[in-house]
């Protein structure tokens, strides 16, 4: 077992009970090499990084992922527990739920299918790419050291196509279903939090509204609306004994109908990347209703943007005591994870994983999410103590610190703290003069 960084200590050991003890010492040394590792994030690409420290064959370690008796949902909930922690306690969490696809190549991978790509996609071309589509949960958190809140992701459920749901003989779930099986499952660990579950036009489906309905003392939905929409009033009293109430009352002109007459307020709102944005809103309530299905009480917003800038759009939410404002603040908010997957693929590889067996497959992508989210972790603790000045360079300058900048923090921290004091490059690198060993530590933390 390697020495963690004494900073690191708090956070590393509390997933030691999720592993046997000759797993946990590997997953650690797993971890730290992928975080260190150039290019492909690969199980031997770790070992090679980390062959100084490395003890034993290095196909235990790729059973690590395929065989080990190890539960991705007890590290979830470990992780879960620690971005929390870093929440105040009476506030709601606010928690973007989103999906991304990875490509992933080869005839026999695991849950591989055609999925449409968002990011490549226009609204008159669309994108489709073949790999693994991830559902993800995250917790937004706002650091002091940044302006806008770093999503950190804690859950994941991968979306598998039909034809392989019928031939494993399982009920075929849609993302949807997953996003909302990830809610409950953190609403079930948690249940003294209230949360708000943000989510884009694919997750604005009546049944998800109806689950957050039905657990409103635990969860509120915000996501887009559908203009034509149909709206209803509250169904009127029951007069007569017999017969069946009726579940609703008159219809409501939908919200595209209501906006053409209706006058607009403005407003300053919280815009994408923690800005603020001048729009004028359209807002009502009703209940939204489908056949056979219930309705829900909601309240919806039109969204005009004065500069331009962005389309119009028409959110809602399953809380109709939220304001306006309040509501397209909130799905603004959700644009971090966004971010989030991009930092992913650029900075921790997630599309360069060789993993194809099932359980290998289920398990590498979300451990490098979790990655992600410790790191952040880490880089919050260490701004405690220690001031961290963002990477600039003559053609861009930034104000605070991004992923790259708590990547580098942490890689210079376990270069300095584990790799450099192992004997065999101990004596040599003391005897390397003060700056050109941090000259050596900063390119070797930059490293991409």
């Amino acid at each position: 077992m390697i020495s963690i960084p004494t900073i690191a200590e708090p956070i590393v050991k509390a997933f030691s009970p999720a592993f046997t003890r000759p797993t946990y010492a590997r997953i650690v040394l797993l971890a730290v090499g992928l975080i260190l590792t150039f290019g492909r994030r690969t199980v031997t690409g770790a070992v090679w990084t980390m062959r100084l420290v490395i003890r034993g064959h290095i196909s235990v370690y790729h059973r690590v992922f395929s065989r080990a008796p190890w539960s991705s949902w007890t590290l979830g909930r470990i992780l879960a527990t620690l971005v929390i922690e870093t929440l105040p306690p009476n506030e709601p969490i606010v928690i973007p739920v989103d999906d991304t696809t990875a490509q992933h190549r080869g005839k026999k991978v695991y849950g591989k299918g055609r999925h449409h790509d968002a990011v490549r996609s226009t609204h008159k071309h669309i994108v489709w790419r073949w790999g693994h589509r991830w559902v993800t949960l995250a917790i937004a958190v706002k650091f002091p050291f940044a302006r806008r809140p770093w999503a950190l992701p804690v859950l994941m459920a991968l979306y598998k196509p039909e034809e392989l749901n019928k031939s494993e003989k399982h009920r075929h779930k849609t993302a949807t279903d997953l996003a909302r099986q990830l809610v409950a499952v953190l609403i079930h660990w948690f249940p003294n939090r209230r949360f708000i579950v943000l989510g884009d036009g694919g997750y604005a489906a009546h049944e998800f509204a109806r689950f957050c309905s039905r657990h409103a003392r635990h969860v509120t939905l915000v996501s887009r609306f559908h203009p034509d929409a149909a709206l209803y009033a509250p169904p009127p009293a029951k007069k007569n004994r017999t017969g069946r109430p009726r579940q609703k009352g008159r219809k409501l002109p939908k919200p595209l109908e209501v906006v053409q007459s209706a006058t607009r307020t403005p407003a300053t709102v919280t815009w994408y990347g923690g800005t603020r944005r001048a729009v004028e809103f359209v807002t009502g309530t009703g209940l939204w209703y489908r056949s056979g299905k219930g309705w829900v009480p909601v309240r919806w917003v039109f969204v005009h943007d004065l500069q331009g800038t962005h389309r119009d759009e028409y959110f809602y939410t399953t809380d109709p005591t939220l304001s306006a404002p309040r509501i397209i603040s909130l799905y603004t908010a959700r644009w971090p994870l966004e971010v989030t997957f991009e930092e992913m693929r650029t900075h921790l590889g997630l599309e360069t994983t060789k993993q194809w067996t099932k359980k290998s497959v289920l398990r590498m992508a979300p451990f490098l999410l979790g990655l992600f989210s410790v790191i952040c972790l880490l880089f919050a603790r260490y701004t405690r103590t220690h001031r961290v000045r963002p990477r600039a360079t003559p053609w861009y300058h930034k104000t605070e610190p991004t992923f790259a900048d708590a990547l580098a923090t942490v890689r210079r921290l376990l270069w300095r703290e584990i790799l450099f004091k192992h004997p065999r490059l101990h004596d040599l690198v003391q005897k390397l003069p003060a700056k050109l060993k941090n000259l050596l530590l900063d390119r070797l933390s930059w490293a991409a």
